[in-house]
C-alpha cells in the first residue's frame, strides 16, 4: 500500500469540473470575485492609459499647425474631421492659424498625418509650421492675460460668446520665458497633472481594494469548499464498510482528507485565480496595444511564438521533475514516519546507523529531485524574461523612429513600454503555476475517487422489508444458520457455522487462534456480510434490521479499548444523549466509578491521546462502562479481561453477572477462567462449532476444550 502520490494528470476537464460544482453553494461569493477581478484588471489597464494620456495632453503636448484657408485645399474624407475636431473645442485657432492636438486617440494621430501627407502632395506644405508650438486657452482675468499683452510673439484670438481666448507660442519662446511666466502660461496643464495625480492615486486605491476583494472571495470560497469537501470525505469514509477500510491505511485516508483537498484549495487560491487574473490582464493588455498602435501590438505579437514554445517545452520538463519530486518527497516521508514511529525498536535493536544510511539515500533522491524541478525554472524563467526584455528594446527602437517621423506620441511608446511587462508578467506565472495544477488534477482525482467509492454496508437490502423489533422489545434471540464467510475469496474462515444463544444466556465462545471467534462479532454487528446462511435476532434476520437498530441492541466490547481525546463522560456517553447521573450509574456497575471519583476533575478529566494517562485497566473498565450505558439487550465481550490486571479482573468478575443478568451475552476469551460460569460454551475449530455444552460436561468428554483447559491449568 506504498503511497506515491505520483502525478499523472496534466489537466483533467471533468475533475474540474468537479471542483467547480462545490461552489454552486457560494453564489455570492463568485459573483464578488467576478466582479472584483474585472475591476481591478481594467483598473490596472488604465494606469498605463493614463500615463500616456498625461504625458502627451500635459506634461509634453505637441500640436500640427496649419493656416485656416488651407483647410478648405483638403479633400472632404479629411477636411470634415477636422472641422468636427474644431468645432469640439479640441483644436485651437489663434491668428492665421489653427493647431490641432496631437495627442488624443489612434484614430486622431493618423489623421493628422494623412492631413500633412495630402498637404505636402498639393505643394501646400508652406503652409504648415513645422516648428514647436503650444496652444492654450484663457479668461480675459486670468494671471496670463498680461503676459499675453505684454508679448509679440503669441498669437490670440477671440471666440465669443463664451469670452474665452485662444492663444499660441513657439516652444523655444515660451521656454525663454521665467519660470514664473512658464507657470502662468501652463497653468492649465499644471492643474491637470495634479487632478490626474490624485486621480492615479484613487485609482491604485480601487486597484487594491478590488485586489484584497477578489483574493478574500476567492480565498473564502476555497475554504468553504475544502470544509464541504472534507466533510463530504469523512462521511463517506466513516460510513464504508470495514473490508473497504482494512485495504486502505489509515495514513492515506488522512492523506485524502488533508493534502489532497489543500491541493485543491490551491486551485482555487493560486491556479483559477490567478489563471483568470492573467488571462484578463494578458487579454486587456493586448486590445489595449492594438488600440493604442497596431503596428507596435503586431511587432509585440511577433515574439510571442517562441515564448509559447519554451513555455510548452518547460511544461513538459516540469512535470517530469515534479513527478520525480513527489515520487522522493513521498518515500522520505513514508520512512520517516514510519521509523519515527518504530523508534523505540530501532534503538533497542540497534539499527541507527542503517536507519541512517537509508534515510540519507532517500533524502538524496528528494534533494535530486528538487534540484531538477529547479533548474526546469531556473532555464524557464530568465528566457521568458529575455524574451520580454527584447520585445521591450525593439519596440523602443521602433516606437523612437515613429516618434521622431511624429506618427506616435512619446505617451503612446511609454504606455507601451509599462504594457507589454503587464503582457509577459501572466505568461510567465500560468507557466510557474502548472505544477500547482497538476498538483491539484492529481489530488481532486484521488479526493473524487475515494467519493465515489460504494462499499458501504447496505443499512437494508434493496427492497427489502423494515422489519425491526419494536423499541425496548428486543429480547436478544440470536441465531447463526449454516453461516460461511470469507474475509478474502477463497479462503473461508466460517464454514458452515450454525449456534444459538437464548435471551438471557450467556455464551462463551473459545478455540485456537484463528477459529473465527472475533469473525461472530464482525458478522453479528455487521461489520462485515456473511457470504452465505443466515444470521437472525429476534426471529428477524440482521439484513432486515436498519444498521443503527441493530447495533443499538448488539453492543461489543472490543479486544483492543480505544478512547477518544477529550473527557472521560464523553467517552462513556460516545454521543448518546445521556444525563451526568446515566454515566455515573454505568460507572458504578463495571465499578469504574471509584477511580474516576479520585482522579483531580473526576468525570470531567481530559483523556491524553490513547488515553496515556490512566492505565490499562482502566481503560477498560471504562469500555465496560460505554456497553453498559445505552441499556443494550445484547453485549458481546472480546477478549474483554485480557488488558487488566488480577484486581481488575477480579472486579469484573464480581459485576459481570450483575451487568449482564436479563441480556443476552457472548463471551469470547483464551483465559478460561473468565467463562467458567458461563450457561453455555461454544468451541471452534477451523471456522466450524467442534463442540458445545457446560464447563463441567466439556471437561468430562476430554475433547478440545478439555485440551485448551489443561495446557492453560496444567502444571
Amino acid at each position: 500500500y506504498f503511497d506515491t502520490e505520483q502525478v499523472v494528470k496534466d489537466y483533467d476537464r471533468r475533475i474540474t469540473l468537479r471542483i467547480l460544482a462545490f461552489l454552486k453553494p457560494y453564489p455570492l461569493l463568485l459573483v464578488f470575485a467576478l466582479g472584483a477581478l474585472i475591476f481591478s484588471t481594467l483598473g490596472e489597464l488604465m494606469v498605463p492609459v493614463l500615463q500616456q494620456r498625461l504625458i502627451d495632453g500635459a506634461i509634453i503636448p505637441r500640436f500640427l499647425a496649419i493656416r485656416t484657408e488651407t483647410l478648405k485645399a483638403l479633400g472632404p474624407e479629411l477636411r470634415g474631421p477636422l472641422e468636427n475636431i474644431l468645432a469640439s473645442g479640441k483644436a485651437f485657432a489663434a491668428g492665421e492659424w489653427l493647431f490641432f492636438p496631437r495627442h488624443g486617440n489612434q484614430g486622431n494621430g493618423k489623421l493628422l498625418s494623412a492631413t500633412e501627407t495630402e498637404l505636402r502632395k498639393k505643394s501646400l506644405g508652406a503652409d504648415l509650421d513645422d516648428g514647436e508650438w503650444y496652444a492654450f486657452r484663457f479668461r480675459e482675468g486670468d494671471p496670463v492675460a498680461a503676459l499675453v499683452q505684454s508679448r509679440g510673439d503669441i498669437f490670440v484670438s477671440r471666440e465669443e460668446p463664451e469670452g474665452i481666448f485662444s492663444a499660441a507660442i513657439r516652444n523655444k519662446n515660451l521656454y525663454g520665458l521665467p519660470r514664473k511666466d512658464i507657470a502662468q502660461v501652463r497653468a492649465g496643464d499644471i492643474r491637470v497633472i495634479v487632478r490626474s495625480f490624485f486621480f492615479l492615486l484613487a485609482l491604485l486605491g480601487l486597484v487594491f481594494f478590488f485586489t484584497f476583494l477578489q483574493t478574500w472571495c476567492t480565498s473564502l470560497a476555497g475554504q468553504k469548499v475544502m470544509k464541504d469537501i472534507r466533510l463530504a470525505l469523512f462521511q463517506k469514509t466513516a460510513s464504508q464498510s470495514t473490508a473497504f477500510l482494512s485495504r486502505h491505511p489509515v495514513g492515506r485516508l488522512v492523506t485524502r482528507l488533508t493534502g489532497d483537498v489543500e491541493t485543491i484549495n490551491e486551485f482555487f487560491t493560486s491556479v483559477l485565480a490567478a489563471f483568470l487574473k492573467d488571462l484578463s490582464v494578458m487579454t486587456g493588455s493586448l486590445i489595449t496595444l492594438l488600440a493604442l498602435s497596431p503596428v507596435l501590438a503586431l511587432i509585440t505579437l511577433g515574439t510571442l511564438p517562441p515564448v509559447l514554445f519554451i513555455t510548452a517545452l518547460s511544461r513538459v520538463k516540469a512535470r517530469d521533475a515534479f513527478r520525480r519530486q513527489r515520487v522522493a518527497s513521498s518515500r522520505v516521508n513514508s520512512y520517516f514516519s514510519e521509523h519515527l514511529s518504530g523508534v523505540q525498536v530501532v534503538q533497542l535493536f540497534r539499527g541507527e546507523q542503517k536507519c541512517s544510511r537509508e534515510f540519507s539515500e532517500r533524502n538524496d533522491e528528494l534533494l535530486k529531485a528538487t534540484l531538477g524541478e529547479m533548474r526546469v525554472f531556473a532555464v524557464f524563467r530568465p528566457l521568458v524574461e529575455w524574451f520580454g526584455t527584447l520585445s521591450t528594446a525593439v519596440i523602443i527602437a521602433v516606437g523612437s523612429v515613429l516618434v521622431f517621423k511624429v506618427s506616435l506620441s512619446l505617451g503612446v511608446l511609454i504606455a507601451f513600454i509599462s504594457l507589454i511587462g503587464m503582457f509577459y508578467a501572466p505568461v510567465q506565472d500560468i507557466a510557474e503555476k502548472y505544477t500547482l495544477l497538476q498538483s491539484a488534477m492529481a489530488g481532486g482525482e484521488r479526493v473524487f475517487k475515494l467519493l465515489d467509492t460504494e462499499e458501504k454496508i447496505p443499512s437494508l437490502p434493496a427492497g427489502g422489508e423494515n422489519r425491526a423489533p419494536a423499541a425496548g422489545a428486543v429480547r436478544g434471540h440470536i441465531e447463526f444458520e449454516n453461516v460461511y464467510f470469507s474475509y478474502k475469496a477463497g479462503e473461508e474462515v466460517l464454514k458452515g457455522l450454525s449456534f444459538k444463544v437464548n435471551p438471557g444466556e450467556m455464551a462463551a465462545i473459545v478455540g485456537y487462534t484463528g477459529a473465527g471467534k472475533t469473525t461472530i462479532i464482525n458478522t453479528l454487528t455487521r461489520l462485515w456480510d456473511i457470504d452465505s446462511g443466515n444470521i437472525s435476532l429476534d426471529g428477524i434476520p440482521i439484513k432486515n434490521i436498519p444498521l443503527d437498530e441493530l447495533r443499538r441492541a448488539c453492543v461489543p466490547v472490543l479486544q483492543d479499548v480505544f478512547l477518544f481525546s477529550g473527557t472521560l463522560a464523553d467517552n462513556i456517553r460516545l454521543g448518546l444523549p445521556l444525563g451526568d447521573g446515566e454515566v455515573e450509574n454505568a460507572a458504578r456497575a463495571v465499578h469504574a466509578h471509584e477511580f474516576i471519583y479520585r482522579l483531580p476533575q473526576g468525570y470531567q478529566t481530559i483523556l491524553s491521546e490513547g488515553a496515556s494517562n490512566i492505565s490499562s485497566g482502566q481503560r477498560q473498565l471504562i469500555s465496560f462502562a460505554r456497553v453498559i450505558a445505552p441499556n443494550p439487550a445484547a453485549v458481546i465481550l472480546d477478549e474483554a479481561t485480557s488488558s487488566v490486571d488480577t484486581e481488575t479482573e477480579r472486579l469484573v468478575q464480581m459485576v459481570i453477572k450483575q451487568v449482564l443478568a436479563g441480556r443476552t451475552s457472548i463471551v469470547i476469551a483464551h483465559r478460561l477462567s473468565t467463562i467458567r460460569h458461563a450457561d453455555r460454551i461454544l468451541v471452534l475449530q477451523g471456522g466450524r462449532l467442534a463442540e458445545q455444552g457446560g464447563h463441567e460436561e466439556l471437561i468430562q468428554r476430554n475433547g478440545l476444550y478439555a485440551g485448551l483447559y489443561k495446557l492453560q491449568y496444567s502444571p
